[in-house]
């Protein structure tokens, strides 16, 4: 035995040793699993007695049906088993032609051209392919029902893919051999690194933790917190013009997450930009409830978020109107707070922008899979114990719906391949998430998602009902065009039924947070705009609408300063509780 060869094997030892105490390690972790409710880790079985019943149904009322499908799909992998002998059977080490499109997963070239990975992996997508289809062919199942059993059925095949396994994973394997195992070992470090992180249950890490520091490296952008209390604090950003429009600006950002999406860095920052667009601007930042806020409500929401805000911006500014954008789940809630706002004929709002926001929930979109009763029935149960919805819920709730891309690549790179998170400013954003306090949790998913309250006129706001009728004032709306959390459909949908007479809607290229964030410096993602009125059916309005290169920013800059008023002397800002971005946003509460 050569030297190399002792000197690897003995590296190859001592990496087993280090699994066998990481195991240890791992099993320690795991034990201190916190109690959840167990329907918090999928659907209800009925989800699957459903889509067997309606194949059921199928095989019944058209056999012939169902046949020619088990047929076809018997062909393809027949035929292809055959060819993939007859190419071994010539002699050649090499994999039969590959008809099926290219899948990102499957980007290491072994998967083309070695006969047991290629085999592997066209026998995978002819699987997937006959069970989307024989799903697809359910024509007795409900609609709603037809989404949930397609999304579930297309999570477990995604789930099933053989880059998810070690022993299937040419990626994997090559690193493995090539550290002597201690890409392996290294992987397994990650692994219980991030069950201990999370209390026994497993939510992988996307980002470099030690990378950023948020006031440092990321929300750089200087201010000062000017108003604080039990909900939010409110920051003022320092003028970077002479003169700032007179109508101040304040945005409301999702409490889901927290506010820096929109100041990650100076090259893709909203708030610098708007700041030197000559706006004086004020941004909400959220506070990360604790169980203290166990019975706080969407009234306090609105009560000690949204009007104190607004009234803070007028005495500071001492303005008699602003203008407000909410963003997601806080553009919902501005749209609640102007519907109350109208009804008591109050007009301090001179107009408002919708950043990704639905208020009409009667199709949800593709979040809609989770909106039933076995998952919020869970959600209520686990809140009442906890007296929060835990962050790690929803992190874990929203990665699924793009889970190749939030779950599994991800952790095929740090569990199988060792690698070391990336330093990725909007990753690690997505991972900084915050709870939601209990009662406002369930009000909103009982309320406003599964029984459509806003867009019905039921919903309450301090014990009156608002309905979109009632949102007159001038208003622009952003929707992005694939949005998987508030689709543009859905959206433009509330905005039609919206009282406004001035109505803008503006579809932007890309998803929930790239289409937003999409700074005119990057020139990446462009957007639509029609003058046909926002009615009738989303789709016919993009016919009509026409499409623009570059960001949706500068379009609505514009919209917002015919909306401003004249320019004065910029506003710098006083009394400051502490330097941007304040104290709220750096925050961690137990989950």
């Amino acid at each position: 035995m050569s030297d190399e060869t002792e000197a690897r094997l003995a590296r190859l030892n001592a990496n087993l040793a280090k699994v066998e105490e990481l195991s240890k390690r791992l099993t320690a972790a795991l034990a201190h699993r916190r109690p959840v409710d167990p329907a918090l880790h999928g659907p209800a079985p009925d989800v699957y007695m459903k889509a067997a019943a309606a194949y059921l149904a199928e095989m019944m009322s058209n056999p012939a049906k169902v046949v020619e499908h088990q047929i076809n799909y018997w062909g393809k992998t027949l035929k292809h088993y055959v060819e993939a002998q007859q190419t071994l059977a010539k002699g050649e080490f090499k994999a039969p032609p590959d008809p099926n499109p290219k899948d990102r997963r499957f980007s290491n070239p072994l998967w083309e051209t070695h006969p047991f990975f290629n085999y592997l992996k066209q026998q995978y997508q002819l699987n997937a392919e006959a069970i989307s289809t024989a799903v697809g062919g359910m024509d007795s199942l409900d609609p709603a029902d037809r989404k949930r059993v397609e999304y579930f059925t297309r999570q477990i095949v995604d789930m099933f893919s053989p880059t998810n396994f070690l022993g299937t994973n040419p990626d994997a394997l090559e690193k493995a051999v090539e550290t002597d195992g201690a890409s392996l070992v290294q992987g397994l470090e990650n692994l219980v690194r991030d069950i201990e992180a999370n209390q026994g249950d497993l939510l992988v890490t996307l980002a470099d933790r030690e990378a950023f520091k948020v006031g440092e490296n990321l929300a750089t952008s200087p201010g000062a917190v000017v108003y604080r209390n039990r909900m939010m604090e409110l920051i003022q950003y320092e003028p970077t013009t002479e003169k700032v429009h007179k109508t101040p600006l304040v945005i409301f950002p999702p409490w889901i997450n927290k506010f820096y999406i929109l100041d990650l860095k100076p090259a893709n920052s909203l708030i610098k930009w708007i700041v030197d667009q000559g706006f004086t601007l004020f941004v909400v930042s959220w506070v990360n409830p604790d169980a203290s806020y166990a019975g706080t409500t969407m009234d306090d929401y609105i009560r000690d978020g949204y009007l104190r805000a607004m009234a803070e911006v007028r005495r500071i500014t001492g303005e008699k109107q602003i203008n407000a954008t909410g963003y997601c789940i806080a553009g919902t809630t501005l749209g609640l707070t102007l519907a109350h706002l109208q009804k008591a004929g109050d007009h301090s709002v001179k107009s408002a922008t919708f950043f990704t926001t639905l208020t009409d929930f009667s199709d949800p979109g593709e979040v809609g899979v989770f909106l039933n009763n076995d998952f919020v029935d869970g959600i209520e149960r686990q809140t009442e114990r906890d007296g929060i919805l835990s962050r790690f819920f929803m992190s874990r709730t929203f990665s699924f719906l793009r889970s190749n891309d939030l779950i599994y690549t991800p952790a095929i790179k740090s569990y199988m391949l060792g690698e070391a998170p990336p330093a990725f400013d909007l990753l690690y954003w997505n991972g900084d998430s915050t709870n939601l306090p209990a009662r406002m949790a369930v009000e909103y998913l009982r309320g406003l998602c599964q029984q459509d309250g806003f867009a019905r006129g039921e919903f309450q706001v301090f014990g009156s009902p608002v309905d979109l009728a009632e949102v007159k004032l001038p208003l622009c709306a952003v929707a992005c065009e694939t949005d998987h959390i508030a689709h543009w459909r859905g959206s433009f949908n509330g905005v039609k039924q919206m009282g406004s007479k001035d109505k803008t809607f503006i579809l932007s290229q890309s998803g929930h947070i790239a289409g937003i964030i999409n700074p005119p410096s990057k020139d990446k993602y462009g957007h639509y705009t029609s003058d046909a009125p926002v009615a009738g059916a989303p789709e016919d309005w993009l016919k009509s609408a026409t499409f623009h290169k570059g960001s949706w920013w500068p379009r609505w800059g514009e919209w917002l300063k015919a909306r401003s008023g004249p320019l004065v002397k910029a506003r710098i800002p006083v009394d400051s509780l502490a330097a941007a971005p304040g104290t709220y946003v750096t925050a961690t509460p137990e989950t």
